[in-house]
């Protein structure tokens, strides 16, 4: 059986779980999981944009509760705080000691000025590039903002998801 098959044959309580390991936010896994069965691999990942895409801002924020800020280490055994510590990883090892402080001091301007913590796709990217985004970020007004955290976290739902999909 493939991951397809895998996929739309997971029952419903294991499928809830691996899709709230991808977005803690349970609207975003209804929605997906309505959708089945898929014809293709395709077909689930656009459901999940789509799902991403619709979620209501307190959805957003449900979200982000399973988010540690960025550049410190998720805590737990659970599949969610393993993907961050891996997502985050490669950022963590080229991050100097002023750049670590910097982006504290960062993620403590941004939650005062937003409510939240900062989130971003952070795979692949230099902490100093991340800095830089939560500078560049903390000079948006909210309605901007909203939008930018919304797609981060469809971007960070999607990679996850297909990693759920990579190991069926």
């Amino acid at each position: 059986m493939g991951a397809l098959e895998s996929f739309n044959a997971l029952p419903a309580e294991r499928l809830e779980a691996e899709l709230l390991a991808c977005c803690a936010a349970p609207a975003w896994g209804t929605a997906v999981a309505a959708k089945r069965p898929f014809a293709d691999r395709a077909g689930i990942l656009a459901a999940a944009d789509t799902a991403s895409r619709e979620l209501s801002w307190p959805d957003v924020l449900e979200g982000l509760s399973a988010h540690p800020r960025i550049g410190e280490r998720a805590a737990g055994d659970s599949k969610e705080a393993a993907w961050s510590r891996a997502e985050q990883s490669a950022a963590a090892q080229t991050a100097d000691d002023t750049t670590r402080a910097e982006l504290i001091a960062a993620n403590r301007a941004y939650e005062e000025r937003f409510g939240h913590v900062f989130l971003i796709f952070a795979s692949g990217r230099s902490q100093a590039e991340i800095l830089a985004a939560a500078r560049e970020r903390l000079g948006n007004d909210e309605a901007t903002e909203q939008a930018i955290v919304t797609d981060e976290l469809r971007k960070i739902a999607r990679l996850r998801l297909e990693r759920v999909l990579d190991a069926l």
